[in-house]
């Protein structure tokens, strides 16, 4: 066997948790939010310390090197490694015990910050330091690299809320890390002992020193506090086990004061004298990453403050308005709104990877720290340290502690572009330095910025750290390369095995310059996909929640998509069946393109793998059955086979055999086909509708014309949402008719409805479609077919200024933004995606002074996961709250999705979906409440997995308006 073999075999002899060395395992965890990128040799599970301890002997034995890893959001590389990387928050992820009257709780490392700020938030506690991803960073890692957030003005870093340690050392010892000297290894004490001089000197004085080795907290006036001095380590020291962590009192009430200012710089100098008048905290930002609903100005702080009631909170942050020279403020008390704008704070770290141009910026110096009252003086010269170098960043971060996060627009995928990195880097640290500032302020040095610590420290103090290092760890065994004999900053980088040329793609990519490979760049790792709760309406990532894989979360199959396109750890390219595995449960919710803060868009992602994946294979016959549902289902209604479909599939035993030959769960009602499909009733009702007389186009009504679209769901399977759409439309005053169903043969004659004999003769019949499950399945080709020839129809309609109304939000979605992206070079396609209005945008826009009927009833639901992510919900809000519809839908998503949740293998996954938030809120709904969906897989899932019946909106208006006479 090989070495690699050996020591597979051997961990699982030793190890009771999971043993992973596969493919898609290692390609997991090969980056983490920096720029590195390590190959490792397979990931390791541990369910306890004591698994913890024989990985350590088996990696010892072979000589392979240990890296510790949580949540996987460092930017600085030190969560990488070439060894075993051990995951602990599959199974170390516990809340060992919490005391509220000691305030304190016992941690396991792979217990996400935010459950343990859920275990003591009924107690009026909490933990003091919050980074921006406390949803999916571990308690772990926060020690590990001695994370802060943005209340750190108030409660400081990790290391002033650690009590105890509990480590393993690489050679097995246990240890318990404590105050006056507790849990020291042998020969610590008399090295610190020996350097006393030099660690009272050596060390920066600023609430944001990270970088390094915390050697200063064994200074015996500072308590000798070997916990302390653990944190910030980055693994290199331990393997941590468990904590005991202090917690704070949390304000009862809090208010948020927003200070704008002209510019960062005049922010930045404000924010040091707001110190004294205690805030919560001090964070600031420009315009560049700031969004709407600000006070006026070129930069803001952010200023919370707290009290024991709403009204001393709001008194607090008054203060602070009147002590600070601002141009404008705004003081927020309500809890959503200081949500919203704390939401824009938090997603900076993504959306700052985006200059305003499209550019892509990328981190490796995300946190530097200077004393706060440098801050102003520091933002200056940096910003003119970036332009000498022709670059550009966007500051942001914790201005009250000095701490400033960036991403700068480094060209990291040329020579040329890297030596740039390279030389930036230094001339930072060294701007850094002279303004008596750390490297790091919170993310730690990992690779990014270890090798310049010399210029912060000096050599002397970086060889005592190395001699520190091998006290705790001499055989180097645990996360070498990081914070001594470092790796160069410029190696490693994860952009260098990606192709220089771009891949062939069918989606044309506007965002990214028609690169797919710079579309999957987009994920830089924060790991927002990866929260346990979708928040309020958010939708991303429904199938991490209900699996908790990684490879089921957005970042997990974007890591995947980049090994495959790197090919160095995943060489069958298209053909690989750990994308393709991974992407099965993919929902194609659309919600990563809306809620990742990167804008990652993994239902297209997925379309285009499955294109080039099954081209000129076998496909799934799900692809066949629901992937083509719109043919099938025009072939039964033009052959008048409704009736006799409907009949089959209430006989079970046929019912039986159709699902497993057409790939669908067993578990599944089929469902019954209309009667009479909504264009049949349109034509018997002679363009009448609701009692209108017809137009000379066949529409009814009267005022503007508006163009309904007859999707295939509203066609086939409920045309009852479209004739209540007819209904509703006419009573607002609109002109209501369907898009053109003659398709020319070569040039149209005049404006395309020429009902001249010789069109007549060379016209074609056709159904406009949006080629929704076609591009679900992946059958792109299919989809640009079935998209050209709906443009071939529609082309009279792009004629005339009236808008499409479509009903269905998949569909919607799909044409406002699957259509142009296929056919990019279509001008056509771009037309009609700008016509392309759902049902109450259309009300709103075009009959804004029609008052809808009120309704006065509780309504729940969930709002469409595609209308979140793609086209918006306000004025559906909106006309749900004229019509006394009162009641927020839920988010998330309902788990059917189109053809996901009727595939076989994809039940279990699908009802845990709609378990989150829709089932519950329907079981906690009033008895007399509106059951709302637009989708209709939203309406199927609601009613065969409760007995309620769901309801379009527009079907829900139509019955409250009166009685035709």
């Amino acid at each position: 066997m090989t070495d690699h073999a050996e020591l597979e075999a051997a961990l699982r002899r030793s190890v009771r948790g999971d043993v992973d060395f596969g493919v898609t395992a290692r390609a997991l965890v090969t980056m983490d939010a920096s720029n590195y990128r390590r190959v490792p040799r397979g990931v390791v599970a541990p369910r306890d310390a004591d698994d913890v301890a024989a990985v350590l002997a088996v990696c010892r034995e072979h000589g392979v090197p240990v890296v510790a890893r949580g949540g996987g959001t460092s930017i600085a590389g030190q969560a990488t490694g070439t060894g075993v990387v051990l995951d602990f928050t599959r199974h170390m992820n516990r809340l060992v015990s919490f005391d509220p009257d000691g305030r304190t709780a016992v941690v396991q490392p792979g217990l996400v910050l935010d459950r343990l700020q859920e275990a003591a938030a009924p107690h009026g506690l909490r933990f003091g330091p919050d980074p921006s991803t406390h949803g999916r960073c571990t308690l772990g890692g926060m020690i590990g690299n001695n994370s802060c957030g943005s209340h750190s003005v108030a409660w400081g870093t990790t290391a002033d809320s650690v009590r105890e340690l509990d480590v393993l050392t690489a050679r097995g010892e246990r240890l318990r890390p404590g105050r006056d000297w507790a849990g020291a290894p042998q020969g610590l004490r008399a090295l610190v002992e020996g350097e006393l001089s030099r660690l009272r000197t050596g060390f920066p004085e600023l609430p944001r020193r990270i970088s390094g080795y915390a050697l200063d907290a064994l200074l015996p006036e500072r308590g000798a506090d070997v916990a302390r001095s653990f944190c910030g380590s980055e693994g290199t020291l331990g393997i941590l086990t468990e904590a005991v962590v202090r917690l704070v009192e949390a304000p009862r009430a809090r208010a948020l004061a927003v200070l704008a200012y002209g510019d960062e710089g005049a922010a930045a100098e404000a924010a040091a004298g707001l110190l004294p008048y205690r805030p919560l905290t001090v964070e600031g930002m420009a315009a560049d990453l700031a969004g709407a609903g600000l006070p006026r100005g070129g930069a803001w702080l952010f200023v919370e403050t707290g009290g024991e009631t709403a009204g001393e909170a709001h008194a607090r942050a008054e203060e602070i308005v009147r002590a600070a020279d601002v141009l404008d403020s705004l003081v927020v008390t309500d809890p959503a709104a200081q949500r919203a704008l704390w939401r824009v704070r938090e997603d900076a770290s993504g959306t700052a990877t985006r200059m305003p141009d499209g550019t892509e910026a990328w981190p490796g110096w995300e946190d530097c720290a200077v004393p706060p009252a440098r801050l102003g003086a520091y933002l200056r010269d940096f910003r003119a340290l970036l332009a000498s170098h022709g670059l550009r960043g966007t500051p942001y971060g914790h201005f009250g502690d000095g701490c400033i996060h960036v991403r700068i627009d480094f060209d990291l995928l040329s020579e040329a572009g890297v030596v740039r990195f390279r030389r930036f880097s230094e001339d930072l640290a060294d701007l850094v330095v002279a303004h008596g500032g750390s490297l790091s302020g919170e993310h730690g040095d990992g690779q990014a910025r270890a090798e310049l610590l010399p210029r912060m420290y000096g050599p002397e103090l970086v060889a005592l750290f190395e001699r520190a290092k091998a006290v705790w760890d001499p055989d180097d065994l645990l996360n070498p390369g990081m914070l001594v004999r470092p790796a160069p900053l410029d190696s490693r980088l994860r952009f260098a095995p990606l192709p220089r040329e771009p891949v062939p793609v069918v989606f044309g990519y506007p965002a990214d310059g028609g690169d797919f490979t710079a579309a999957v760049r987009r994920c830089v790792g924060v790991a927002k996909c990866r929260t346990a709760t979708a928040g309020g309406p958010g939708v991303m990532c429904p199938s991490f929640r209900v699996t908790g894989e990684e490879a089921h979360s957005t970042r997990g199959r974007a890591r995947l998509l980049h090994e495959m396109l790197a090919g160095e750890l995943i060489t069958d390219g298209w053909r690989s069946p750990e994308v393709r595995d991974a992407l099965d449960l993919c929902l194609a919710c659309k919600g990563c393109r809306s809620d990742c803060p990167v804008g990652v868009d993994m239902a297209t992602y997925k379309a285009e793998f499955l294109h080039h994946h099954y081209a000129g294979r076998r496909r799934p016959a799900a692809h066949y059955s629901l992937g083509r549902l719109p043919r099938w289902l025009r072939w039964a209604s033009r052959a008048r086979l409704t009736a006799l479909v409907n009949a089959l599939a209430a006989v079970r035993p046929v019912a039986r055999v159709a699902k497993r030959l057409a790939g669908v769960a067993p578990e599944r009602a089929v469902p019954r086909l209309a009667g009479e499909t909504f264009s049949r009733w349109w034509r018997r009702t002679a363009g009448r509708g609701s009692g209108g007389s017809a137009g000379a186009d066949g529409s009814h009504g009267g005022g503007p014309l508006v163009v309904l679209w007859p999707d295939t769901f509203t066609e086939h399977l409920s045309p009852s949402v479209g004739r209540a759409a007819v209904r509703v439309l006419e009573a607002a005053g609109l002109r209501v008719t369907l898009p053109p169903t003659l398709r020319m043969r070569g040039r149209p004659v005049g404006d395309g409805r020429s009902r001249s004999p010789l069109a007549l003769l060379t016209a074609r019949h056709a159904r406009v479609c949006c080629g929704l499950t076609y591009v679900s399945t992946g059958q792109l080709d299919h989809a640009r077919t079935v998209l050209r020839r709906t443009l071939d129809l529609m082309e009279p309609v792009l004629e005339t200024a009236a808008p499409v109304v479509v009903l269905e939000p998949s569909c919607a979605a799909a044409l406002r933004g699957d259509l142009p992206e296929l056919l990019p070079d279509d001008p056509r396609a771009a037309r009609l995606a700008t016509r392309v209005l759902t049902f109450a945008e259309t009300l709103e826009r075009y009959a804004p002074s029609w008052v809808p009927p009120r309704v006065d009833r509780p309504a729940v639901g969930q709002t469409h996961c595609h209308q979140h992510a793609v086209l918006g919900d306000a004025p559906d809000r909106r006309l749900r709250e004229a019509a006394g519809l009162d009641g927020e839908l839920s988010g998330g998503c309902c788990g059917l999705a189109g053809n996901f949740g009727f595939e076989r293998g994809h039940l279990e996954v699908s009802r845990a979906c709609a378990d989150e938030q829709l089932l519950p809120a329907l079981r906690d709904a009033p008895p007399d409440a509106v059951v709302l969906a637009d989708g209709y897989s939203c309406r199927t899932q609601v009613e065969q997995l409760s007995r309620a019946r769901a309801r379009h909106l527009a079907e829900v208006l139509a019955e409250a308006l009166p009685d035709e006479p």
